[in-house]
């Protein structure tokens, strides 16, 4: 594993690589939360993940830690730089598999609607290397892959909790 940058919540807001996206669920934020807590989940909707480990015990919030593998064989070690139930986390990468990855983060914002809750999540990352080159031109794309994700949490919480 190589060591990323420690970056704060502003980073997130900053970052030269910045992803946002937002999905309106048809469940309350402490519903999302308990989706977002739920290891097994998340590959079940952000269908790059493959597994999620918690490393650290719960209560949950800031400085807990988890292990995210991902296709491609990208692991991360993640630490919640933010917890405030059912408004808000994030998390940055301590460490990635990938060298060239300087710094990465997400940020989870929920909001209580009339019919649920809206999501905006956010992602930013900063890349050494060729990567630099590389990112941009593919920007639009990832994106869409992001879009897609959200798509699908909206599929799994309307499955599990219709």
């Amino acid at each position: 594993m190589h060591p990323c940058d420690h970056v704060g919540l502003d980073f997130i807001d900053t970052a030269s690589h910045r992803f946002s996206n937002s999905v309106d669920l048809a469940i309350t934020p402490a519903q999302l939360f308990e989706v977002l807590a739920d290891a097994t989940s998340w590959p079940r909707w952000a269908s790059v993940i493959t597994h999620v480990e918690w490393t650290t015990p719960e209560p949950r919030g800031v400085g807990t830690m988890r292990t995210v593998t991902m296709r491609g064989g990208l692991l991360g070690a993640e630490e919640f730089i933010a917890w405030e139930e059912h408004s808000l986390l994030a998390f940055r990468f301590n460490e990635a598999s990938e060298k060239r990855i300087k710094a990465f983060a997400e940020r989870y914002d929920v909001v209580a609607t009339a019919d649920g809750c809206r999501l905006t999540w956010t992602l930013a990352l900063e890349v050494t290397g060729a990567a630099r080159y590389t990112l941009a031109p593919s920007k639009a794309l990832l994106n869409l892959g992001f879009r897609r994700f959200l798509k699908n949490l909206r599929r799994y919480t309307d499955e599990q909790y219709a």
